[in-house]
Order: structure tokens, then C-alpha cells, then sequence
């Protein structure tokens, strides 16, 4: 794992691609989720639709503009469907407190080169209100493309999903946990037993709780572990600076 290692024994390792514990969903279930792929075709982040030209996803997923292509309305990840919009990235913007050490502030924000069109396999999924929380035990959903076992193996071919209960910051923040590295820019999700989370090919994708993008699949200790949740960047800390850039860009 490329991880950072802190003299607390915490690693700090960007997400793996892996859903574990979730199922397979039907078609464009969640029309607001992207892929971001690299120029061989192959996914490696995700990324959700927050207007029709913009998409919110994690600035550890940062790449040369002419070295992502970004896919909407994705189903099969081998299969050319015909739902598919394709599309390059005109912008990115990396939030400016983004710190790839710790991963406060893990959220960037793309331009399309153009609009997506909106049908019945693509949408935007709404922003939380700024400060918004969710109350703790709340069921929220992952969806993404990544694999589907905590040793790693294969990515899954197709979109899977895993509803991943809100852990609160103490708790996350405990000694036996992630023991302070939590940030108040940061929110967890992750069941106590362990056997469900969303890891790196997920990197970037949205977590949805209420029906709104609450987070962003940021990093964790490991995937699926007890006493690790995965842990999310709080869009609703950002809800103002991604407005304001959209503005600042359109």
C-alpha cells in the first residue's frame, strides 16, 4: 500500500480499488457517478456529477489534464453499452488546503470539456447544505467499480454498492482507531464488525446519505477492518468553495 506511516503506528493509505460486502446493483442506479479513467481505458477513481459541466471527486485523484478521460453513464466497465457520454477534462481544481500528507481537504473539483447531457442514465446528485451533518448510525451508500476482496484480486466489471453506517469522530478518532488523525474536514462510515467499505478504485466516489453527496472516498488504515472505518472528506464543509469555484469557471 503506498501508505504514510505515522509514529503513532497509523498508516495513512490513499484508498485501494475494492467494495467489500456490497452487491451488485442495477443499470444506472446511481446516475450521478462517473469514472475517471486513465488513457488506456483503465478506471481509477471515481467521481460524481454535481452540475452539468462539473464533477466533484478526491485531489489524491489528480492527473496531467491529457491523461484522464472521464466516463459517464457507466455501467459494465468492459462493455460498451451505448449509454455511455465520454468526455476530457478542460480544469482541475485541487482545494488549496489539500494536504497529501495528512489528506485534509481531499477534494477536487473537474470541468468538462463540455456539458453532459441529462437521460435517463445520467444526472447530478445534489450538495448538502454548508455544515450540514449526518447523525450518526445514518445508513449512507458507496457505489463504485473496485475490488471486491480485502487481499485485492480483480475490480468488478460491474457497478457494485455497500451501505456503510455514519461512525462518529470520536469514535473514530479513538486511540484504538485512527487515534487523532481525523480532521473536523473529514467524516467516517464503516460497520464495527468489520466486512464492508469502499477502497481505491471507489478513490474519489461519492458517499450518499439523505439522498445527497455528504463525502468523498478519501483514505483508510485497511479495507473492511473493525476498528478502521473508511474515511471521507465532509463535502459539507465545501459546499461554499465548490459553488464559488463553479462561478469562478463557468
Amino acid at each position: 500500500l503506498p501508505a504514510v506511516r505515522f509514529c503513532t503506528g497509523v498508516n495513512i493509505a490513499i484508498k485501494y480499488p475494492r467494495i467489500i460486502g456490497g452487491h451488485i446493483v442495477g443499470p444506472h442506479s446511481a446516475k450521478y457517478l462517473v469514472s475517471l479513467k486513465r488513457m488506456t481505458g483503465s478506471h481509477f477513481c471515481g467521481g460524481s456529477l454535481v452540475s452539468r459541466s462539473w464533477v466533484l471527486t478526491a485531489a489524491h485523484c489528480k492527473t496531467e489534464l491529457n491523461q484522464m478521460l472521464i466516463v459517464a453513464g457507466e455501467y459494465s466497465l468492459s462493455t460498451f453499452e451505448g449509454t455511455e457520454q465520454i468526455f476530457r477534462p478542460s480544469r482541475m481544481v485541487v482545494h488549496p488546503d489539500y494536504s497529501s500528507t495528512t489528506k485534509n481537504a481531499d477534494v477536487m473539483l473537474i470541468k468538462l470539456n463540455r456539458p453532459v447531457v441529462y437521460n435517463a442514465f445520467v444526472s447530478i446528485v445534489p450538495l448538502p447544505q454548508q455544515g450540514a451533518t449526518v447523525k450518526e448510525g445514518r445508513l449512507c451508500q458507496v457505489s463504485g467499480w473496485g475490488y471486491t476482496s480485502p487481499i485485492g484480486g480483480r475490480t468488478s466489471d460491474t457497478l457494485r454498492s455497500v451501505h456503510l453506517p455514519i461512525v462518529p469522530s470520536w469514535k473514530c478518532n479513538a486511540t484504538s482507531s485512527y487515534a487523532g488523525f481525523i480532521t473536523s474536514n473529514m467524516i467516517c462510515a464503516g460497520l464495527s464488525t468489520g466486512g464492508k467499505d469502499a477502497c481505491q478504485g471507489d478513490s474519489g466516489g461519492p458517499l450518499v446519505c439523505e439522498g445527497r453527496v455528504f463525502g468523498i472516498v478519501s483514505w483508510g488504515h485497511s479495507c473492511a477492518s473493525p476498528r478502521y472505518p473508511g474515511v471521507y472528506t465532509a463535502v459539507a464543509n465545501f459546499q461554499k468553495w465548490i459553488y464559488k469555484t463553479i462561478f469562478r469557471h463557468q
